[in-house]
């Protein structure tokens, strides 16, 4: 009968040993739950914070930033900022948002959206007199856009007149610079468009130029557009005289 007794005592003791234990796996396993969640969570709200940085900065910066300066001023993974970057790229490019984050110039910038331009233009014009491009300006330009290094001589054979003074309005707004020069008689001086182009145009790169139809559209908005402000023209860039054309 103690017998009996001592093995039921034995069993009673064994049973509370395993319960024990498993309230031990059962602790450590929400232990380690509790760590698992925590972890993530604070790598989400760094990253929510490092977005909300890197979209203040391309929001304020009038030049388009590059992937390389952003990771170098934050000290942060180029990997790191590309990703956070891209995901707001996604963000911006939702219906909801008047606005986008797109890659010009070699950089990062926001803009307005292309399907809001004509009432965002609309507006502005309502606010003040717009600042344009003349149409001579606007097709030499788009010539020197598309053949690209030009000479002063091949954008007039294009264009069948002379633009001295209109090349002299280009490069004073940056919108074109020298390329060196042409190998031929009188080693006349290319031209190329520039870095500032490209930002002024929304371009990525040159590859993202607007069709010939695009530009068609372009140069009569152009036309309707000097039409409207007619009444108030803008005031010329002083231009040098008309150099003589040389033959090669």
């Amino acid at each position: 009968m103690e017998e009996l007794i001592e093995a039921e005592r034995a069993s009673e003791r064994g049973g509370e040993g395993a319960s024990a234990d498993s309230e031990t796996v059962e602790s450590v396993a929400t232990d380690d739950l509790f760590v698992g969640d925590e972890a993530p969570s604070a790598a989400s709200s760094e990253d929510s914070q490092l977005k909300a940085l890197l979209e203040a900065i391309v929001y304020i910066t009038e030049e388009p930033l590059s992937l390389t300066q952003i990771a170098t001023a934050l000290n942060q993974p180029r990997e790191r900022v590309q990703t956070l970057l891209d995901d707001l790229v996604a963000e911006y490019d939702k219906p909801e948002h008047g606005v986008t984050m797109r890659e010009v110039a070699g950089g990062y910038k926001m803009t307005t959206k292309p399907e809001h331009h004509e009432m965002v233009r609309n507006f502005v014009r309502s606010l003040k007199p717009p600042l344009k491009l003349s149409l001579p300006a606007l097709e030499t330009l788009a010539v020197i856009a598309y053949k690209q290094p030009v000479t002063a001589p091949e954008i007039m054979e294009i264009r069948g007149v002379q633009g001295a003074g209109v090349l002299k309005t280009l490069l004073d707004r940056k919108l074109i610079a020298g390329a060196g020069r042409k190998n031929v008689l009188g080693k006349p001086m290319l031209y190329k468009t520039t870095r500032d182009f490209l930002v002024q145009f929304g371009l990525k790169d040159l590859s993202e130029l607007p069709s010939l139809k695009e530009f068609e559209e372009i140069r009569r908005m152009a036309i309707d557009g000097d039409a409207v402000d007619a009444a108030e023209p803008l005031p010329e860039v002083p231009c040098e005289p008309e150099p003589p054309v040389e033959k090669s």
